[in-house]
């Protein structure tokens, strides 16, 4: 089962300083477990606060994880690697091993365009948001090397919940790009997952889940150890 950590610190107890001090301990905690990729995605910092934050959280990851170059798409990934949220641009000058793309953001063609004009000789990893088998398969024809579907179970937004849209609907979006369709392209579930109902998303044909709360709630060796267990 691959697991995916979005970073979000003010979900951290704590001032803002205690909440990044705790942030960069759960990524460090995160990449030791051998949690394959980290969003960070705290979009209300400034270009130079993220930037700050993203070459600290790089250097963390890389001095505890045996992460290597390369697309994750055919294969399972090897070590951690770390994602900013949207910027392409933070991501290219920090050193962050790609980046995802809200739904309503760039497509990953353009996002790759912009990478490879830069950083042609260091390919990215580029994951995109889907919210339905459409947005799935439009990830994956404009070169995306993972797809995160969501909501599966439930969303939370500003302290309210939201109903999610169902095993069903990510059966769908997994059928629509999986092996029924010659194809093999990665898709997590997202939204309300729990270490209670992460491996009927697997079953559903998921490759693996992402979450906050799954990770910032949890002692990560501990969601790390019975994920892979129950993946078995």
């Amino acid at each position: 089962m691959w697991l995916y950590y979005i970073t979000d610190r003010k979900q951290l107890p704590g001032a803002p300083a205690e909440q990044r001090r705790r942030l960069l301990d759960k990524i460090a905690e995160a990449a030791r477990c051998g949690v394959h990729f980290i969003q960070l995605r705290e979009k209300d910092l400034s270009s130079r606060e993220l930037e700050g934050l993203a070459r600290d959280a790089i250097a963390i990851v890389r001095d505890t994880s045996a992460a290597t170059a390369g697309s994750p798409s055919h294969s399972r990934p090897k070590g951690t690697r770390l994602l900013i949220n949207s910027r392409v641009d933070v991501a290219l000058a920090t050193g962050a091993d790609g980046v995802h793309l809200p739904a309503s953001d760039l497509t990953a063609a353009e996002a790759r365009n912009v990478w490879n004009k830069v950083a042609s000789s260091r390919p990215a990893v580029i994951g995109v948001s889907c919210h339905t088998a459409d947005d799935v398969r439009r990830a994956h024809t404009e070169g995306a090397d993972f797809a995160v579907f969501a909501p599966v179970f439930e969303k939370v937004i500003a302290s309210e919940q939201h109903g999610g849209t169902g095993l069903a609907a990510l059966r769908q979006a997994c059928e629509a790009v999986g092996p029924a369709a010659g194809k093999r392209f990665p898709v997590f579930a997202l939204g309300g997952i729990t270490l209670e109902n992460a491996q009927s998303c697997i079953e559903a044909g998921a490759v693996g889940v992402a979450g906050i709360r799954l990770f910032q709630d949890n002692d990560v060796h501990t969601v790390v150890v019975r994920l892979a267990g129950r993946s078995r």
